[in-house]
């Protein structure tokens, strides 16, 4: 079997709004074989920026796009496959945008692969630990404390016992984030109650807004200072109250291994469609080590959920899943399969490979460009 193409298809809702949220597009790489099968895998980053990185031509040996390098080779061997696409792209950057390009095709390399065998990717990377897991309801926060109470209490009634809110306004005042987190906890109620800082704060502010927010329970505070803080979060993790949790920004083993090295984080969160299937069980595996938690990271389509659950399910202390309940058709029209829990809880079958089919009419109403 070969890779005879490698098609890479931008999707984009209309009316994109000013907000953190990538539900808002979408850029899907279809990798296709001469036996007729076809594997199916996304990114979440700058959708046009990805398309470059499979597109581009031949420039030298460690600057070459992704189809080029692929194109002729068996589909089957996604660890040779990612090391080749890894040393062919040194000059794209070795933990940024060229490694979440190479997830969406390691994603679709492993989807592809599981239909082959006929066998779930759950079971291709070594088998469940878990029937099913907690799932925690992702959404952002309201303008206010108060539109934030209502929000997580709508969450709460549909069936969630644990849930998240972030972003934005955080980080405009003391008063401002404490009436967020306020908010949130009247909503949830007595449930597990995540915070989502978006990236807003120094160290020391952090520290202060953690004992501050451990009044509420908080389960975890996500992301309080800049992803590339490494110093910063270290120093905050050893002295906070609450656990600290991030990891959503980084693509891939080596943008972790300085992470996971200095025990930076109680909860590293890895996100799918930058890491892809290869690198994600060697994280997984490292975490593991030393006693670390995981979780997924997923604010995109139903291919990122799915793989999120395949891998997550694997990880032998996952405890809860991020399921964005967005309102968005992305997120819930893409395939035809509704990728969501039910009653607060997710869960996985045993259909081959991702277990998702995309929805071609959802794609071809909403694509806007595509090449191969």
């Amino acid at each position: 079997m070969q890779i005879t193409e490698i098609v890479c298809q931008i999707l984009r809702i209309p009316n994109v709004a000013a907000k953190t949220a990538s539900s808002q597009d979408a850029v899907i790489v279809r990798v296709r074989t001469n036996s007729g099968l076809e594997g199916v895998g996304e990114a979440d980053a700058s959708p046009e920026v990805v398309k470059a990185i499979v597109d581009a031509p031949f420039s030298h040996n460690i600057a070459c796009g992704l189809r080029q390098i692929l194109v002729g080779e068996n589909p089957l061997e996604t660890e040779r496959l990612w090391q080749k696409m890894y040393r062919r792209t040194m000059y794209f950057g070795r933990t940024s945008v060229g490694i979440a390009a190479m997830a969406a095709v390691d994603m679709a390399l492993w989807d592809l692969k599981g239909k082959h065998y006929g066998e779930p990717i759950h079971r291709l990377l070594g088998g469940k630990q878990h029937e099913r897991i907690r799932a925690y309801a992702s959404i952002l926060f309201g303008r206010d404390g108060r539109e934030t109470t209502d929000i997580a209490r709508r969450w709460r009634d549909a069936g969630y016992t644990a849930v998240k809110c972030g972003w934005e306004p955080m980080g405009t005042s003391e008063a401002v984030d404490i009436d967020l987190v306020r908010g949130a906890r009247e909503g949830v109620g007595d449930g597990t109650l995540l915070i989502d800082a978006g990236c807003v704060w120094d160290a020391r502010t952090a520290l202060r807004r953690a004992h501050a927010f451990n009044d509420f329970g908080i389960e975890w505070l996500e992301e309080p200072l800049r992803e590339d803080d490494l110093e910063g979060y270290v120093w905050l993790r050893d002295r906070s109250p609450v656990p600290i949790a991030s990891g959503e920004g980084e693509c891939g083993r080596e943008a972790f291994r300085p992470w996971i090295d200095r025990r930076a984080l109680d909860v590293y969160q890895v996100d799918l469609s930058r890491c892809g299937f290869t690198d994600a069980a060697f994280i997984r595996s490292r975490v593991e080590e030393y006693g670390g938690r995981l979780c997924n990271h997923c604010y995109t389509s139903p291919l990122t959920v799915a793989a999120s659950i395949h891998w997550l399910v694997t990880c032998r202390d996952a405890f809860l899943f991020e399921d964005c309940v967005e309102d968005s058709p992305l997120r819930h029209e893409l395939t035809h399969e509704k990728v969501q829990a039910v009653d607060g809880w997710i869960s996985i079958g045993d259909a081959p490979g991702l277990g998702v089919t995309l929805n071609e009419d959802f794609v071809k109403r909403y694509l806007i460009s595509e090449s191969k």
